[in-house]
């Protein structure tokens, strides 16, 4: 059983590898169509698995994703033209762990929908504070000139997904991803076994921060602009959770699919039913609510199961 397990992750694991290595590829075949929906793609697979880290294994679902992708955004508006592209995007990262590990405490001591409603009204609170900011420097906007090629975006983008894939393996495999699922299923009874719960719930916030953070400042060097209401858009959070539900799963193989399958979708939706097609994703969405609450990653391995008994 145990054999059996592990040939299964390290064949999943190398299959995520061959893929992303195949995408890696693109840039030299494809158009700058295709790369772009290869952009949006990874850029959706990074954010959904870093949400995963939090809500998925404690069942604290935010709405908080969004401001972390701003402050990565409005971190790298800031230091363009004056510090070197890496640094910006790790420091967009660094700023949006140190927001979440600041708010954590407080937002973390309250659970259920009192935790959803409260990442979103500190989402809107940062948004605002920054519009404030920017109109007192007199600043409707930024433009960025210069900005890197498609292709160095995309590869970017990449790197970021495949961390992303990374680190929620290894946090649902560890002793770490052990104690948030024990919150996830009863916090007193976790804290009564030793977790200590505070800890892990502030540390696993931190952690679905940074990745975001470092989206958020490659994303807005490929749209050259900067408004915040645009880059704090709550739609990003929104999005987030569709696919992690359309995924299912606290595991790096549920969002990847969720990811994708909302990304295909709406790419063909947008192009054959520009009128409807949100209408369509709202229907699909209560649908995988209603009848398969696991998701695709769930149902794929419930189907598996079956067929091996």
């Amino acid at each position: 059983m145990i054999e059996t397990t592990a040939s299964r992750l390290g064949v999943t694991a190398s299959g995520l590898v061959l893929a992303l290595a195949l995408f890696a590829l693109l840039p030299q075949f494809g158009s700058d169509y295709l790369i772009g929906i290869g952009l949006t793609l990874f850029m959706w697979i990074a954010l959904t698995e870093s949400w995963v880290v939090l809500s998925g294994m404690t069942g604290y679902i935010s709405l908080g994703h969004a401001v972390f992708f701003g402050i990565g955004s409005y971190i790298a508006v800031l230091g363009w033209g004056v510090i070197p592209l890496w640094l910006s995007i790790l420091l967009g990262g660094a700023g949006a762990g140190l927001v979440a590990l600041i708010m954590g405490y407080p937002v973390l001591r309250v659970r259920g929908p009192y935790f959803v409603i409260l990442t979103f009204g500190i989402a809107e609170f940062v948004k605002f504070c920054v519009v404030n900011v920017e109109a007192g420097l007199g600043k409707a906007g930024r433009l960025l000139f210069g900005a890197p090629s498609l292709e160095t975006l995309y590869y970017i983008m990449i790197i970021l997904a495949g961390l992303a894939i990374a680190l929620t393996y290894w946090v649902r495999r560890s002793r770490f991803g052990t104690g948030l699922r024990a919150i996830r299923e009863n916090e007193e009874a976790a804290e009564t076994l030793g977790v200590p719960v505070a800890r892990y719930k502030i540390a696993a916030f931190a952690l679905s921060a940074v990745i975001p953070g470092m989206v958020g400042a490659v994303m807005v060097l490929r749209v050259t602009y900067f408004e915040p209401l645009q880059a704090f858009n709550p739609v990003v959070s929104f999005t987030i959770i569709s696919m992690a539900i359309i995924g299912g799963s606290d595991d790096a193989p549920g969002p990847l699919l969720g990811a994708i399958s909302l990304v295909v979708v709406s790419e063909l939706l947008w192009s054959s039913f520009p009128q409807v097609y949100m209408i369509v994703l709202g229907v699909l969405l209560i649908g995988f609510v209603l009848w398969a609450p696991d998701g695709l990653y769930g149902r794929l391995t419930s189907l598996f199961r079956r067929r091996v008994s």
